[in-house]
């Protein structure tokens, strides 16, 4: 006997599998995407370099020469970058989104750090007033320039394929910092090995970290497209005085009551990132001052954490897009609550190198996840408005971070244990706004201009 018709199989009983999702926006190419990503390659070198594994560390123990103020000296240049790029970026970024151009001003802010980065090889022993200088210019215009890069994000990915995106950038990025201080160790241990001092040795690694920069960056001016339509209206008001800056800062300010969803994301971030500040310009000196690494076992040490930010930016920036974004970060705010504790704790170099793998496991994800999450939750007409208040919490946190480890270390006469066990409190904070953050309806608000506000 025949079956009965309905146990047939039909066409629409039979399970179709869901069309892939594309990662990329229309007209894209892949070529494009590489090269936003070799930036991240190109500039974490001076991060790497610079702001954590050599220069802070030299500048501390050799240009300040030990000195009980030479880790506040370092935090407070550090803090005054990072305010003057809180009062320029959301002008530059509303300026960008009126003209429909990025490129030329990260053109003009690439050079601008490159030069200033050569300029450091000439600070030595004593040289506190201009290496201060130098470093303000130098990461100033570091800074401006990563958040300009950032802005392209939304322009290349999809919304569902915004983590995976960032997560190629930042982990190409940690690449890039390692192979940038591989370069300069293999330097360093050789100038070594002839007796040379560190006076001597340092300011080659900022010519060897200079040129990195400017060489791989190249790439990107020459793949990546101004994808960017000039504003027809809407534009802030206000000239280029303090004051319309003052202004400006103020309207981008304002804008925020229509995103809710991102004024939280943002207040997160500013939280977190401070802690991570930390962990970015007090690594090196911790390692050798509290720890008491030598400054080639503290390279090798900046190395590792880099191998294991890329392993973290890269498998959990896939991941987040399929957990998503909202738990990944989560969870690595827990992990790096954790970290804080073992190092305030740890006794060891053993102990403090799994700590240093953890943190890198930890800053890869976390960095990769907030910059997608701000990108999901950003208007597509404002981005570069919208990501310059992004760098605007994120510098706010680089000011609140290491200025507040500064001064601990300073009225508690140098215990840094003490500094970084406090440091664990941004992210327990940073968890406490993430935590009823909605990120489906803060998607809602930018994909549909008639959701309900």
């Amino acid at each position: 006997m025949p079956p009965p018709v309905d146990s047939l199989p039909t066409e629409s009983h039979t399970p179709r599998p869901p069309p892939p999702t594309p990662t990329l926006n229309p007209g894209v190419r892949r070529r494009e995407v590489l090269g936003w990503a070799l930036y991240d390659f190109a500039n974490s070198g001076y991060t790497t370099v610079v702001i954590t594994a050599v220069f802070s560390a030299f500048f501390v123990g050799g240009v300040a020469q030990g000195a009980s103020w030479a880790t506040l000296a370092w935090t407070f240049a550090l803090s005054v970058s990072y305010a003057l790029v809180m009062l320029t970026m959301p002008v530059l970024g509303a300026w960008c989104d009126r003209h429909g151009t990025k490129k030329r001003l990260l053109v003009l802010t690439t050079s601008g750090c490159v030069l200033s980065t050569l300029a450091l090889g000439w600070v030595g022993p004593g040289d506190v007033a201009l290496g201060m200088l130098l470093i303000i210019a130098s990461n100033t215009f570091y800074t401006i320039g990563e958040s300009l890069i950032a802005a392209f994000l939304p322009e290349l990915a999809t919304g569902p394929g915004m983590g995976r995106v960032s997560g190629w950038g930042w982990a190409l990025g940690y690449v890039g910092g390692m192979l940038c201080l591989g370069l300069c160790l293999a330097y360093v241990l050789q100038a070594q090995a002839k007796g040379e001092p560190a006076a001597s040795f340092v300011p080659v690694t900022l010519v060897i970290t200079a040129l990195f920069y400017g060489g791989a960056s190249l790439f990107t001016f020459a793949w990546l497209r101004d994808r960017g339509l000039p504003a027809s209206g809407g534009a802030l008001s206000g000239g280029s005085s303090p004051m319309g800056q003052w202004q400006r800062l103020r309207q981008s300010l304002h804008r925020l009551k229509d995103y809710p969803e991102l004024a939280r994301l943002l207040a997160c971030i500013v939280a977190y990132q401070a802690g991570v500040a930390v962990a970015i310009t007090l690594a090196a000196i911790y390692a050798e001052q509290v720890m008491g690494f030598q400054p080639q076992e503290t390279m090798v040490l900046i190395f590792a954490l880099n191998i294991a930010a890329t392993v973290g930016a890269f498998s959990l920036g896939h991941a987040q897009d399929r957990w998503g974004h909202q738990r990944t970060l989560a969870v690595t705010l827990v992990g790096w609550i954790i970290t804080c504790v073992i190092v305030a704790l740890a006794q060891t170099k053993p102990v403090f190198w799994g700590a240093a793998v953890l943190a890198g496991l930890c800053l890869g994800s976390s960095q990769s996840a907030g910059r997608a999450m701000a990108g999901l939750l950003t208007p597509p007409a404002q981005t570069a408005e919208f990501f310059g208040l992004w760098s605007f919490a994120v510098r706010a946190a680089s000011i609140a971070g290491p200025l507040l480890y500064g001064l601990i270390t300073w009225f508690t006469a140098g215990h840094q244990r003490l500094a970084i066990g406090a440091t664990a409190c941004f992210f327990m904070l940073g968890l406490w706004w993430l935590w009823p953050l909605d990120m489906a309806k803060g998607r809602a608000r930018v994909t549909d201009p008639g959701a309900d506000r």
